[in-house]
């Protein structure tokens, strides 16, 4: 009964942390693609590309059902996975769409037509090849109207919390909140759009100011997920521990993931 927790290194351990808690029962297979991070420097081709390697991987661990808790992957391959790659027995769920959704104050699955929402400015910050994709303005568009959305590439920063270097990040943090405020200089709603940057979450909220309301993911996630698994029960896969693996050295990422959640975790070789 495990599901499948997909990213391109570190970050979506966030999610992996908040789907645990909020559905202890369930073991969950998580894979990091380190030998290949970051993600958010690549073209479409290759993100497609190094998505569907792992996420066949979680299928053969088990896992029916897989939850990319990468951006970038979610942004760049998913739609592109669903029409053409992903077999009727499988799902891959991505981790924007629940955001949107509660920002936009939508409930799962609600197909109505897109209609004015409470905040008309929104910053988003993100990976540069989730930016380029513009999947976060095409979601938010299928549900809202008269939303202007500016977007911020933060170059670096999934590197500089992937080496643990929390000074690096939280400088890149407000250097990006700086570029964003010339274009957008007062923002309502801040999207945190990698599932590494709820690491830096104060710090992003102290540059942007009280009056601006950040939305990072993974609680989001986890409540989708346990609403999905209680319509599609039949989703869990064949699998029955929680696991931990990596294209990278298992012995640094385990050192390095151990930091990033300030809990023992041990990755073996995919």
């Amino acid at each position: 009964m495990a599901v499948g927790v997909f990213d391109s290194g570190l970050g979506g351990l966030t999610v992996l942390d908040a789907v645990s808690k909020r559905l202890p029962e369930v073991p969950f297979v998580y894979f990091a693609d380190s030998a290949h991070a970051p993600y958010g420097v690549r073209d479409a081709d290759d993100i497609y590309n190094l998505t569907t390697a792992a996420v066949d991987r979680l299928w053969q661990a088990g896992c029916d059902l897989v939850i990319l808790a990468c951006n970038t992957a979610s942004a760049a391959a998913l739609r592109r996975m669903q029409e053409t790659w992903i077999p009727r027995d499988k799902r891959v769920l991505g981790v924007f769409v629940p955001l949107i959704e509660a920002m936009t104050e939508r409930q799962w699955g609600d197909n109505s037509p897109p209609r004015e929402v409470g905040v008309q400015h929104v910053a988003l910050f993100a990976t540069p090849a989730t930016v380029r994709s513009r999947a976060f303005q095409r979601e938010l568009a299928f549900r809202a109207i008269g939303v202007d959305v500016e977007a911020q590439a933060c170059g670096g920063l999934v590197d500089a919390i992937e080496e643990g270097d929390m000074i690096l990040a939280e400088a890149l943090v407000r250097s990006h909140v700086d570029a964003l405020k010339r274009k957008m200089p007062e923002p309502e709603a801040a999207i945190l759009g990698c599932t590494h940057y709820p690491l830096m979450e104060d710090i992003f909220q102290e540059a942007l100011g009280p009056d601006v309301t950040v939305y990072s993911q993974a609680n989001l996630v986890a409540e989708s997920l346990a609403d999905y698994l209680r319509r599609h029960p039949g989703m869990l896969g064949s699998g029955t521990e929680s696991r931990f693996l990596t294209t990278g050295d298992p012995r640094k990422v385990s050192g390095h993931a151990t930091r990033f959640l300030r809990r023992e975790i041990s990755f073996e070789s995919a």
